[in-house]
This record gives C-alpha cells, structure tokens and sequence, in this order.
C-alpha cells in the first residue's frame, strides 16, 4: 500500500464533470485506489463516494492504491487531480 498527498486546484473543485473521468480512470487500473479527507474516506471507483467527499479548490487529499501496480496507479490518480483545470 502507497499513499501520496495531493491539493485539488481545480477552481471550481470537484464536480461531476472531473469526478466522472477520475472514476473511469479508477475503474481501468488494476488495483484499489481510495481518496480520504480528515472527514472520509471513499472507493475512487464511486462517482457518488467522490462527490459526497465535497471537495472545493484547495482541499487536501489523500490518495492510497492497493494492490497491482500501486505506485504507477498512484501516480496516475494524483496526476489527474493535481492537473484538472475546469
């Protein structure tokens, strides 16, 4: 198990728009990938578990992958936080 910290800089946060693409990437890695604030902790393959975290521009996140290749699935997910520009 990895885990890798990541700040969302999304100016309008995390909506449906972002949340959708981050789970079908979720869903195409080959391993367990969850997303965790100081209040919850969610399975990255959940639209409805990501959008109840309520993430707003500048919330810290907490990526952890389990399982397949943890560190490129890591990456991958943190990636694609740290660059969603809508």
């Amino acid at each position: 198990m990895v885990t890798k910290n990541v700040v969302l800089t999304a100016p309008n946060g995390m909506h449906a728009r972002p949340a959708t693409e981050l789970v079908k990437l979720a869903k195409s890695l080959d391993g367990k990938v969850t997303l965790a604030t100081e209040v919850k902790s969610v399975n990255a393959t959940s639209m409805l578990g990501i959008l109840s975290l309520g993430l707003k521009s500048g919330a810290q996140i907490v990526v952890t992958a389990d399982g397949g290749s943890e560190e490129a699935n890591l990456n991958a997910v943190v990636d694609f936080i740290a660059n969603i520009t809508e």
